[in-house]
């Protein structure tokens, strides 16, 4: 079977697999071991081997993956056919980008411009579309029309491929490439991007602003160095955006410092009212998330239109540290009307009122608040000792809709790549599937993947539809037996482990976060070398039964740590129990809601919050009586 023949000859096969599901197996195993043992000699097509295997999936879903492999392997100009029919079959989808980069890249190397025009699409890559710029303009596309869009790839904080330099000389021959260009280009480079390229688009720049490059580079290494107003000679508006830059950064490093250049700065720099507000807002949350002495007076000069919940946050923070339950009262009422529905303010402010004496105003605020599914809903009900209110809506398909959605090419091919264990592969089927589904079906196909046991995609597809009422989906009793055999095992409540794990991953296995934790219940390879006294090796910590053994052994040593607090235990498997360590020095009693409230670091503040209303409907769930939130609204923590 030649490589030009093959491919379109199988594309009338592979049409099949499209209407019929992998239920005609009567073995599904089966099958799925031809497949995988197809794609090891893949690159043998023309084996007896392979052609034996690859005849008996001419009606299975992912048989278009072992075409793809095929075309991309040893491509030659005699494919353009092959590879043009796949393309068009398949456009858009998972198995479309990676066959037509490389096929873009093949046309590419052979310099051939038609071609490649023909086959291009609009992407990311800045490579491919320097490439496309360049044939476009040499097939004769006039500059008025190409060169206006080099400008965005041109002004970025990072280098770029040499292959668009071309373009960029001809651009910057055009006149294009002017002092603002110039100046939007370092500003990127040092706000967040590359800081070794300062020194060259300094080079660039007029030669009475060449030192504006220098002030640049030197800021974005040490942002003390605008300490010393000096180095401002103009007080330009540039000399502000640095000046501005600057001063947000050193906050977070030496507040003391930060506050005395800003006293000067304001003084001798033409700061635009946007930057000042900036600012202060940086500031405000900085001082703030110090406890610093200052960070009230900050927080309320933060412009009402950037009192984002951040702040709101913040400014709640410093009175409740006082318990100054009037004072709390009175400022909640003064803050913008917009944030009086949030639920966030409604507990507090009800909670002040009942501080205050007001219980029955309070009692009608809390009580509208104790019926939702939230933590704050739940810390309210506690407050007023009502039930919590679960509110579940589940969602019905029916036997029809189910059919239809699962005779989609991209849900077999899901599914498919799902059970053979392919998580990364299903999921970017999943989500291409889900670009051609209504939110209704997208609703029905949640179902079908929790039927499927495929609960990270039931959980993250209703969060996108907005449908948060169906508890069993978003709350499933994923990995149940392993699970409660662990919590078992380390004593530790089990809805506790099904809150975390929820947390952590959404019962995403293979899951691997950008600081490098891994797994169901993403555990730090640092932290399994030390639960086990040896290193443990990256599959293992993918392995789910594995994982959920590190991680509940993890949470034990955390709640005996800390005295069998399970909030200070929650905190510490977020932040690390050093950090909660510092949090609690010199800490005299207070109420563990105001506490939680008070977490330094967002991260871990809203993941406590997270952990704890996701353990109340666990606790639920597995039939536990006793309320989490009762327990945490009695409790005190401190040193």
């Amino acid at each position: 079977m030649s490589r030009l023949t093959s491919p379109v000859l199988m594309f009338f096969s592979v049409f099949l697999c499209n209407i019929i599901s992998t239920s005609t197996y009567a073995d599904q195993s089966t099958v799925r071991k031809i497949f995988q043992q197809a794609e090891k000699h893949v690159w043998q097509p023309n084996s007896s081997r392979y052609q034996t295997l690859y005849q008996q999936l001419h009606y299975y879903p992912l048989q278009p993956y072992l075409d793809q492999q095929q075309l991309m392997y040893g491509m030659t100009m005699g494919d353009t056919k092959a590879i043009s029919l796949f393309l068009e079959k398949y456009r858009g989808s998972p198995l479309d980008w990676p066959l037509r980069k490389k096929w873009l890249e093949y046309l590419a190397e052979r310099n051939n411009s038609l071609l490649f025009q023909s086959f291009y699409v609009p992407t990311s890559n800045v490579e491919l579309t320097c490439q496309y710029y360049h044939y476009q303009l040499k097939s004769g596309v006039p500059e008025s029309q190409i060169l206006p869009k080099i400008t965005s790839l041109w002004i970025v904080g990072k280098s770029q491929p040499k292959v668009c330099d071309p373009l960029f000389t001809r651009w910057q021959n055009a006149g294009y490439r002017t002092e603002e260009a110039i100046w939007q280009r370092i500003s990127l480079a040092a706000d967040g991007g590359k800081h070794t390229l300062i020194p060259y688009l300094t080079k660039l720049m007029p030669e009475k602003e060449k030192y504006l490059g220098t002030l640049w580079h030197k800021v974005r290494r040490d942002p003390a160095y605008i300490s010393n107003m000096n180095r401002f000679p103009h007080k330009s508006v540039k000399e502000a955006s640095i000046a501005a830059y600057g001063l947000k950064r050193l906050i977070w490093r030496d507040p003391e410092k930060a506050l005395n250049t800003y006293s000067k700065a304001i003084e001798v720099l033409p700061f635009s009212e946007s930057q000042q507000q900036q600012i202060v807002l940086k500031f405000a949350i900085a001082l703030a998330s110090k406890n610093h002495k200052d960070s009230a007076e900050w927080l309320e000069k933060v412009d009402e239109n950037l009192q984002s919940t951040n702040i709101v946050q913040w400014r709640m923070a410093e009175l409740l540290r006082e318990q100054d339950w009037p004072e709390i009262k009175n400022d909640l009422k003064a803050l913008p009307k917009t944030l009086h529905k949030s639920n966030q303010w409604l507990y507090w402010y009800g909670r002040s009122l009942l501080e205050t004496g007001d219980t029955v105003l309070g009692h009608e605020v809390l009580g509208g608040l104790a019926k939702k599914r939230h933590y704050y809903g739940f810390l309210a009900a506690s407050a007023i000792q009502q039930s919590v209110n679960l509110q579940n809506s589940p969602i019905e398909i029916t036997a029809p809709e189910k059919l239809a959605l699962l005779k989609n090419p991209a849900a077999k091919r899901a599914f498919e790549f799902f059970h053979i264990g392919r998580f990364y592969d299903a999921r970017r089927e999943w989500n291409y599937w889900l670009t051609q589904l209504s939110d209704r079906e997208k609703l029905a196909a949640s179902k079908i993947a929790y039927e499927e046991k495929w609960f990270d995609r039931a959980i993250f597809t209703l969060a996108n539809v907005g449908y948060l009422d169906d508890v069993d989906l978003r709350f499933p009793l994923a990995f149940e037996d392993e699970i409660i055999d662990s919590a078992g095992r380390y004593q530790i409540n089990p809805a506790w482990t099904f809150a975390i794990a929820r947390r952590e991953s959404s019962f995403m296995s293979d899951a691997n976060s950008p600081a490098g934790a891994k797994g169901l219940m993403q555990v730090m390879p640092a932290t399994a070398k030390h639960l086990q006294k040896r290193k443990v090796t990256n599959k293992r910590l993918m392995n789910a039964k594995a994982n959920i053994k590190l991680g509940t052994k993890y949470l034990k040593r955390l709640l005996d740590r800390h005295d069998g607090n399970q909030v200070l235990a929650t905190a510490a498997y977020n932040a690390g129990p050093y950090r909660v360590r510092s949090w609690l020095k010199d800490l005299k009693p207070m109420p563990a809601d105001i506490w939680i409230e008070t977490i330094p670091y967002k991260e871990t503040r809203e993941y406590v919050k997270s952990v704890m209303a996701y353990q109340e409907i666990y606790q639920i769930k597995v039939g536990q009586e006793t309320s989490l939130f009762d327990q945490i609204f009695k409790m005190s923590i401190a040193q």
